[in-house]
Order: structure tokens, then C-alpha cells, then sequence
């Protein structure tokens, strides 16, 4: 089989997809309005922005062992894969909220638990709402600007759950706030990002020009012809 060596894959190349994953936490940092996204997507998009270094990196490192065949690739990608997938699956059901505080998602979220159901108890930052079966809690991360809204307990109702979140972004959606200065930070790594892989990419060209082969000497023309032994007249 031909081989396919994780190895062969640029520095410059597995930069690549982590700056674009950089450039779209900008853009969502930058926008006037909050942005969600569902847990799942949340991770995927992490995953796909870490697949190049993941390539050069883990991958490259065990196929030596695995061996360097297409098919001992491939093993290693659907390895990865099922990593992934099992990832996914073990995840709790969540929504990612980004460029929002956490004071400012908790008024929405106490709205709509309301509205659900009038039933809602709060401990903390916790929701319990008994008649859709669901618990909510609000992870905030500090400064970041973003904040999580988790589903807690492992009987959660899966259409109390989908309500919930329907709900929650339509209320989300009609809130302003202001633009994150999270999003210059992201912008600016990102961008320093693709300029070391422009960097790797294409070096100076006299680091790539071949070094010059040493002068050969040329002997005069009376010592091509002189006999051994006898010293050439000058």
C-alpha cells in the first residue's frame, strides 16, 4: 500500500486551521448581539481548529509504531474519530453562549424557566424545572464573555430540554450588548497565526538557494605537459 505519513504534514499546514478557528471567535466577539451554539458544535468546531496540530503532533509521534501503510494511517484516524465520537456522546446537553456575562443570561434564563414552568425552584446558579423534567445550571467563565447552560441530572427530558433551548435563543437573539475586546486578542493570535505560517511556508530565498560549489583550480598549461619529477620553467 502507499504510505501516508502524518510526519509530511507542514508546520505552516497545521497552523492553519487553528487560526481560522481563532478568526471565527473574533467574529462572534465582535458582533453587537450574542451567539449560540450547541455544545455538540461548540466541541466540533474546537476539534476541527486542533486537527492540523493533532496531525503533526500525537499522529506523527504513534505511527511509527502503528506503522507508516495507508492502512495503519487510517486505523489511526478512525482511532481519532472514536475518540471523538465518545466525546460527544459523554457530553451533557449544553448551549454555549458567547460575548454575554453570566449576570446578563441569567435574567433571560430565569424568564423562560418561568414561562415553562411556573414550578421553577433556583439553588444558586441551578434551575430545577420538575414538570419538563429538566435542570439547567449556568457555567460562567469569568472574563471570557462566555457562558454555558448545562443540563444537569441523567434522566433529562429530551423535549423539555428542546424547548428550553429553542426558547432560550429566541430570547437570546433579541439581546444587544456590546463588542467583546476579547475579539482584538483573538483577531490578533490568529493573524499572528498565519503569519508564521506564511513565515514557514516561504523562508528567504537565500536560505533555499543551493550553496555555491568551491572554485576548482586550473593548472597552467606548461605543467599539464611537464615530465614527473622535472620542475616547470616559469
Amino acid at each position: 500500500m502507499s504510505m501516508l505519513s502524518f510526519a509530511a504534514v507542514p508546520l505552516w499546514v497545521a497552523l492553519l486551521p487553528l487560526a481560522a478557528y481563532l478568526f471565527v471567535l473574533a467574529l462572534v466577539h465582535v458582533r453587537s448581539r450574542p451567539s449560540t451554539l450547541a455544545g455538540s458544535w461548540d466541541l466540533l468546531l474546537l476539534a476541527a481548529g486542533m486537527a492540523g496540530l493533532v496531525a503533526a503532533g500525537p499522529l506523527a509521534l504513534l505511527q511509527p509504531v502503528a506503522g507508516v501503510t495507508a492502512w495503519a494511517s487510517g486505523m489511526l484516524l478512525l482511532a481519532t474519530g472514536l475518540v471523538f465520537a465518545a466525546l460527544l456522546l459523554a457530553a451533557r446537553p449544553r448551549l454555549v453562549v458567547y460575548n454575554i456575562t453570566l449576570d446578563q443570561l441569567r435574567p433571560l434564563v430565569a424568564e423562560v424557566a418561568a414561562t415553562l414552568d411556573p414550578a421553577t425552584r433556583w439553588a444558586g446558579e441551578t434551575a430545577a424545572l420538575p414538570g419538563r423534567g429538566i435542570q439547567v445550571h449556568l457555567d460562567g467563565r469569568g472574563a471570557m464573555r462566555s457562558v454555558s447552560v448545562v443540563a444537569l441530572g441523567g434522566r433529562t427530558s429530551a423535549e423539555g430540554w428542546a424547548e428550553f433551548s429553542r426558547r432560550l435563543r429566541q430570547s437570546i437573539r433579541r439581546l444587544r450588548v456590546r463588542r467583546s475586546p476579547w475579539a482584538m486578542l483573538f483577531g490578533g493570535c490568529g493573524c499572528l497565526l498565519v503569519a508564521a505560517a506564511v513565515w514557514l511556508a516561504w523562508p528567504p530565498a537565500a536560505g533555499r538557494r543551493a550553496p555555491a560549489s568551491p572554485p576548482r583550480s586550473v593548472p597552467m598549461p606548461g605543467a599539464m605537459h611537464a615530465p614527473a619529477g622535472r620542475p616547470v620553467a616559469t
